[in-house]
């Protein structure tokens, strides 16, 4: 059996490299954790883990987190600052990636409609870089309009998607909304039948878009929901996955065709890894985890700080001495390092709840 290098190169993918990355993830039966990064640490760690599993990852990059790239001084009342901090993160991946050997997708999350005009200043920049390179700065974009109507839905996504087509850049869509709250959008009071996603849906979405390209991933809700909660509150029916993907199937009259659909796990963080693999078994391509690699960041500052505390009262004094330096305790290169130790941990966790690791 060949490997996934084989298949696709190292660096970030695009265009019918995607493509294929996703047909070899569905085929082998894995999915790619796509894991948000703020920073340019984060992003190091993402790559780092990746490396070591032999695994393919996805980096995205949220409207939030897009404008603290850039910096949080900057103005973004018309998403500036999100469309230059995306667009900044998005070269950085391209910039070191290669060096890192691991096939990459570059990916922005959720995108609302009231956040439509950060959409359109990467959707420009991806358009200016393939009249340069051939290709799009980004491998893939998000709109989630599960907000609005199905039919208002569909008809904006399809729209963006013709766009995204002549480029070569796939479009990631939601049907259905995530419970939870995340990175500013809260759907903690949404009416529980919306939580999940009927198969007529799926094949509304799959026969629309079909006609314009095959590069698209559909984000269909089974119960998920953001953030992470105790074991029990939270009921995922990963199965209904497979009852959309047998739907579109019968509907396309090859009822023996085995997941027809790219489908995403929205709001991975948490989830029990029996519902992992179960949505992995039925097409599933594309995991996000965002609130467990916050925490695995961040827990490994936390742990320096409490390891290393006489060592960070001042710049001068310690436990061996009032006259000595700590300077080697509080570099930020030091404790910025602790974090991405422990989130390298936890990336490498996803990669392994997926199947991802040692492709190559």
């Amino acid at each position: 059996m060949s490997g996934l290098l084989d298949i696709v190169p190292a660096g970030v993918l695009t265009g019918d490299n995607v493509r294929k990355l996703l047909k070899h993830a569905q085929e082998q039966g894995y999915a790619i954790p796509s894991i948000n990064c703020t920073s340019t640490s984060t992003i190091n760690a993402v790559l780092e883990a990746a490396r070591d599993a032999k695994a393919p990852v996805m980096i995205q990059f949220s409207q939030g987190g897009s404008a603290f790239f850039a910096g949080k001084g900057l103005n973004n009342k018309n998403q500036e600052a999100s469309i230059a901090g995306a667009v900044a993160g998005a070269h950085y991946v391209r910039g070191v990636a290669k060096l890192y050997g691991v096939p990459v997708l570059v990916h922005s999350d959720h995108c609302a409609k009231k956040l439509l005009p950060w959409f359109d200043g990467m959707l420009e920049a991806d358009e200016a870089y393939f009249k340069a390179h051939g290709e799009p700065l980004f491998s893939s974009h998000m709109l989630d309009l599960s907000e609005e109507s199905k039919e208002e839905n569909i008809a904006v996504c399809r729209k963006y998607l013709e766009r995204m087509a002549k480029i070569n850049c796939l479009l990631e869509m939601e049907i259905g909304i995530t419970g939870g709250e995340e990175d500013g959008v809260n759907n903690e009071g949404v009416d529980n039948a919306r939580l999940y996603t009927q198969p007529e849906d799926i094949w509304d979405i799959y026969r629309s878009f079909s006609e314009v390209t095959d590069l698209f991933t559909i984000a269909a809700a089974f119960g998920n929901v953001h953030g992470v909660y105790a074991v029990g509150n939270v009921r995922l029916h990963p199965e209904l996955l497979g009852k959309h993907q047998a739907y579109v199937a019968e509907k396309l009259g090859k009822p023996d065709l085995k997941n027809p659909v790219f489908l995403v796990f929205h709001g991975g963080s948490g989830s029990d890894a029996k519902d992992i693999h179960t949505a992995v078994s039925h097409g599933v391509v594309k995991m996000n985890v965002d609130t467990d690699t916050q925490w695995g960041y961040w827990v490994g500052l936390k742990d320096f700080y409490e390891a290393k505390k006489g060592y960070l009262q001042g710049q001068i004094g310690n436990p061996e001495g009032p006259e000595k330096p700590n300077k080697a305790y509080y570099d930020p290169r030091v404790w910025i390092r602790e974090a991405e130790k422990t989130m390298i941990g936890r990336v490498k966790e996803s990669f392994k709840e997926l199947g991802t690791a040692n492709k190559f």
